[in-house]
């Protein structure tokens, strides 16, 4: 199955509240939580701060293979 949004509210007002009322178990759920951070920051504009930039960045780069389970 495949979905594709065409509109970031959707991420924010759909997507995030569906996988908030049956959440994501295992290893997938740290990526969730880490996708709902980048998605809430875009949502308040952060992302057009180099601050905010960098805050995205550091947040992938420890997303999906990158991810470090202890």
């Amino acid at each position: 199955m495949r979905l594709v949004v065409s509109k970031f509210n959707d991420i924010t007002d759909i997507i995030i509240p569906f996988f908030d009322k049956y959440p994501i178990h295992g290893v997938k759920s740290l990526d969730y939580i880490n996708f709902k951070e980048i998605a809430l920051l875009i949502k308040e504009k952060d992302h057009l701060s180099i601050e905010g930039i960098e805050k995205i960045k550091r947040i992938k780069s420890n997303m999906n293979k990158f991810r470090k389970i202890f």
